[in-house]
């Protein structure tokens, strides 16, 4: 594994840990909090927009039955906190609500004195928290709270609404946890978003841009609902980030069921279990811009189909992958490790109500951390399984180039063959001709080898090839390059060695192969080599070295062998050859 795999491998782990950890933490919610309900907890009236704060007094609460047609009028909701088991002062009222044009709320205490504060679309003030969450504190008097009422203009749906009565200490703690949590969600997604887009770009594969847009989807939507971009956009408060909100979780959906089926390769599955799958994704994706519009009680309703819709592709996407990872699908088997928790978290959410736990974050800050998790775990996947196509890409390369190597090797003695050597030396004389060096290029022939192969057999013949081959190799280095160049001949070719110099080490290398010890397979005969050295200056291409070395070879031979004799070719500054001289050195 590469080490960004390894790295968001152990993110991973350690954010599962941290989920189970958060929402234990979060489930304990304090024991002191009160979720306010209507007709159990709360009262209710209506009235016109019109109707001042003030009026309060006058209106008519029922306890019991369900308000109706509140969406273009104002629904009022009382509560009496001495009623309740959190009767204290120091309280503070969370709302989870933000499809409304105006929020008052009055603090009424005992002595008659009400106290309002209120925020409204596009203008939360200091009142936001992170989580979704209106906060409003109850004003510090030593007098007991009588009752809190709550104004809503033009509510959305009341379905929606969750309230809670909470000690401002409390309050404190669990906005600060909220916060932390969902900060630490966004920066993963975050990460996992641009290292996702980076994948997609370096080895360019199309399921890893899905995976980062709907990384950066998600990464939106935690950022909407959460109300952390008010920060930056606080304009931005109440309907509209809540209908950009629904918008971004049916598009996030849309978006993961693309990246999931696209990055099984394509008949691998049923064509119609694939077009199902992406058929329900698309569904999604364009059932989020009306639904982002709606504003009617029917809302939660529309929310409850939508959830089975989701629960539909969600299987038609696990059946695609389960199949396709029977088929022998590497990434359908990792998408299917990656969507567990969130499908899991989704049919839990759906089947348990834990919007009133969760310190307020509820199902979503459940399903964000979720997300995070499986955009991790995604993340890391890919990671993985690119690091082990590299390693198998690498030992495809390596095995390339010993082939390759092998080929330019003589497989007896280990030298360079004919075409390593050539390879090998084309670029030295290239650079020698530049700088008007002289090169030489000797070639060794072994005498009377024939005779050897016929007294002692070939086995005893390849037996002297190797030693010669190991005293030759001997004078490898930067400044001579030697090869097997076919049968019983070796090449040495040298370059900025010439003259008296050159006759001198083509007889030392003469003189080591005689001195070779070949007892051990042929007694106490003693094998002699000839040797053709061609010299010129400049230095010009192999094929002239090796013809003149050729030549000289040919006399040394003929001359009785066991000798060694140079051919030396000058070419003058105009480019004119000069005269060719010979020189033979005897043993």
């Amino acid at each position: 594994m590469t080490g960004g795999s390894i790295f968001l491998a152990k993110l991973g782990g350690r954010l599962a840990l941290g989920f189970a950890m958060l929402v234990l933490a979060l489930s304990a919610a304090s024991a002191q909090a009160e979720t306010l309900r209507v007709d159990r907890q709360l009262c209710y009236a209506q009235s016109a927009v019109s109707v001042p704060d003030n009026s309060v007094a006058a209106l008519r609460f029922s306890c019991t039955g369900t308000p109706t047609d509140y969406h273009d009028a104002t629904l009022w909701l009382r509560t009496d906190p001495a009623r309740l088991p959190i009767a204290r002062s120091d309280l503070a009222l969370m709302v989870h609500q933000s499809r409304f044009d105006r929020l008052a709320v009055a603090f009424a205490y005992a002595d008659g004195v009400v106290r309002w504060d209120e925020v409204r679309q596009g203008d939360y003030g200091s009142h936001w928290r992170a989580g979704g969450q209106i906060v409003f504190e109850a004003p510090e008097r030593n007098v007991p709270l009588a009752g809190v009422t709550m104004r809503f203009d033009r509510l959305a749906s009341l379905g929606l609404l969750r309230a809670r009565l909470i000690p401002k200490t409390d309050a404190v703690v669990q906005s600060t946890g909220m916060a932390v949590a969902v900060g630490a969600a966004l920066t993963l997604l975050l990460v996992s978003a641009i290292y996702s887009l980076s994948l997609a770009v370096a080895v360019r594969r199309q399921y890893l841009a899905w995976q980062a847009g709907w990384s950066a989807v998600m990464l939106l939507w935690g950022a909407v609902w959460s109300q952390a971009h008010l920060g930056l956009f606080p304009g931005l408060a109440g309907t509209v980030s809540a209908q950009i909100g629904t918008f971004l979780a049916c598009s996030a959906i849309a978006i993961a069921t693309a990246s999931a089926v696209l990055a099984v390769e394509p008949g691998l599955v049923s064509r119609r279990l694939r077009a199902a799958a992406l058929l329900l994704g698309t569904l999604l994706g364009l059932v989020g811009v009306p639904l982002a519009l709606i504003r009617s009680e029917s809302l939660p309703q529309w929310a409850d189909m939508l959830a089975l819709v989701i629960l539909a592709d969600l299987l038609a996407v696990a059946a695609y992958l389960g199949l396709a990872w029977r088929r022998g699908s590497v990434e359908a088997r990792d998408f299917l490790a990656a969507w567990c928790l969130p499908m899991a978290v989704l049919a839990f959410v759906h089947v348990v109500d834990v919007d009133d736990g969760l310190w307020g974050g509820g199902s979503k800050i459940m399903v964000l951390l979720a997300a995070t998790w499986q955009a991790l775990w995604l993340s890391a996947s890919a990671t993985r399984r690119l690091a082990l196509l590299r390693v198998e890409r690498d030992r495809a390369r390596a095995s390339e180039a010993f082939a390759q190597q092998l080929a330019r090797r003589d497989p007896l003695t280990g030298l360079l063959n004919r075409r390593g050597f050539v390879e090998s030396v084309t670029p030295l004389l290239d650079r020698a001709h530049a700088d008007d060096l002289a090169a030489a290029l000797l070639v060794v022939d072994i005498d009377r080898f024939k005779s050897i192969n016929d007294v002692h057999g070939h086995d005893i013949g390849d037996a002297v090839l190797c030693e010669v081959a190991r005293r030759i190799e001997r004078w490898e280095g930067p400044m001579c390059t030697v090869a097997r160049l076919g049968g019983e001949e070796f090449g040495l070719l040298t370059v900025g060695m010439e003259g008296l110099v050159l006759a001198r080490f083509a007889e030392s290398v003469r003189r080591g192969i005689a001195a070779c010890d070949h007892r051990a397979v042929i007694g106490e005969g003693t094998v002699t080599a000839s040797v053709g050295v061609a010299e010129v200056r400049p230095a010009s291409d192999f094929q002239q070295l090796y013809r003149l070395a050729d030549e000289a070879l040919y006399d040394a031979k003929r001359a009785g062998r066991d000798r060694v004799v140079v051919q030396r070719h000058f070419t003058d500054a105009a480019g004119a050859a000069g005269d060719s001289e010979a020189a033979a050195l005897s043993n």
